[in-house]
C-alpha cells in the first residue's frame, strides 16, 4: 500500500476535567523528523508519542500537537496533609518562643505553605494515559489519510505508465522506416560521388549507421522499468527511495533515446517520455 508523506489526522477527548486533542500533520522529507508540541504537564509522554509515530511511519516531517484546556473551576474537594500541617504549627510555636513580638500566623498563611494542601488538580497520570489513547486514534486517522492520498498518487503514476506504452511502441514501429530511409539517403549520396555504387560499401556504412541508431536496448529497458515500477506500487512497505532510483533510470533511457534520434518522430517520443517521467517524479517525491 503506497503512502503519501503529506497527511493530517486528529482526535479529541473531553470530560469533567476539560478537553484535550491531538493534531498530526506531515509533509515530505528524506527522513523521519518529529516535532512534538505539548503543554509542560504532558511533556512526560513525549517519548511514548515519538515511539508510537515511529511504529507507523519511516519518512516524513511530522508535527505532533497536543492541546489541553482544563475545565473552568474544575477543582475537587480540598484535602489537607494533616501531619505536615501539625509539623509546621509546632515549628511556628517554637519560633514564637524565640522571637520578640512575633506576627500572628493565620490558617490561610499555613495553607500557602508547600505540601500542606494536597494537589486538587485532576490526576495527571490518568490524563496522560487518556492523551496517549487519543494519540493512537489520531495516528490511525493520519495513516488512513496517508494511504488515501497514496492511492491517488499511485493512480496518477499508473496513468503515466500506461501513457508511456504507446509511445515506446510507436518508436519501435518507426525504426525500420528510419533505417530504410537512411539506407536510401546513403545510396543517393554515394551515387553522387562514385561512378559505380559499391553495395559492400553501402552495407558496411549501414551497419555502422544502424549501430548508432539502434534504440532497441533503450526501449527494452524502458519496458522493464515500467514492469518494475508497477510491481513496486504493490508493495506494502516504504518504497519512495526505490521509486526515486527508478525515475533516474527512466530518465537515462529517455535521454539516450533522444540523443540517438535521427528522426523528428523519435525526438517527439523522447520528449513526451521525459514529460511523463517528470510528472511521475513529482508525484513520487511525496511517497514514503
Amino acid at each position: 500500500m503506497i503512502r503519501s508523506m503529506t497527511a493530517f489526522g486528529h482526535a479529541d477527548r473531553s470530560g469533567e476535567w476539560g478537553e484535550l486533542g491531538w493534531e498530526v500533520r506531515s509533509v515530505n522529507s528524506r527522513y523521519l523528523e518529529v516535532f512534538p508540541r505539548m503543554p509542560e504537564e504532558f511533556r512526560v509522554v513525549e517519548p511514548a508519542a515519538r515511539e508510537r509515530l515511529g511504529n507507523v511511519a519511516k519518512r516524513g516531517k511530522c508535527e505532533l500537537m497536543l492541546r489541553y484546556k482544563p475545565a473552568a473551576g474544575g477543582v475537587g474537594p480540598v484535602t489537607i496533609d494533616v501531619e505536615r500541617a501539625k509539623g509546621l504549627i509546632a515549628a511556628y510555636q517554637e519560633l514564637e518562643r524565640l522571637m520578640y513580638d512575633p506576627a500572628r500566623v493565620s490558617p490561610l498563611d499555613l495553607l500557602r505553605q508547600p505540601g500542606v494542601m494536597a494537589d486538587t488538580k485532576q490526576d495527571l497520570d490518568a490524563l496522560r494515559e487518556l492523551a496517549l489513547e487519543a494519540l493512537d486514534e489520531a495516528l490511525a486517522a493520519w495513516v488512513a489519510s496517508r494511504e488515501a492520498e497514496g492511492a491517488r498518487l499511485a493512480a496518477t503514476i499508473i496513468e503515466r505508465l500506461d501513457a508511456m506504452g504507446p509511445l515506446i511502441e510507436a518508436a519501435r514501429q518507426r525504426m525500420p522506416e528510419i533505417v530504410a530511409a537512411n539506407r536510401e539517403r546513403l545510396r543517393e549520396r554515394l551515387a553522387e560521388v562514385l561512378a559505380q555504387v559499391d553495395e559492400n560499401r553501402i552495407e558496411q556504412e549501414m551497419v555502422l549507421l544502424a549501430q548508432k541508431l539502434d534504440v532497441d536496448e533503450e526501449m527494452d529497458r524502458l519496458e522493464s522499468h515500467r514492469v518494475e515500477l508497477r510491481a513496486v506500487l504493490e508493495r506494502r512497505e516504504p518504497v519512495g527511495r526505490r521509486m526515486d532510483f527508478l525515475m533516474q533510470e527512466f530518465n537515462r533511457e529517455a535521454n539516450t533515446l533522444g540523443s540517438k534520434s535521427a528522426d523528428t518522430e523519435i525526438t517527439r517520443v523522447a520528449v513526451e517520455l521525459k514529460v511523463l517521467i517528470e510528472q511521475m517524479r513529482e508525484q513520487i517525491q511525496n511517497i514514503e
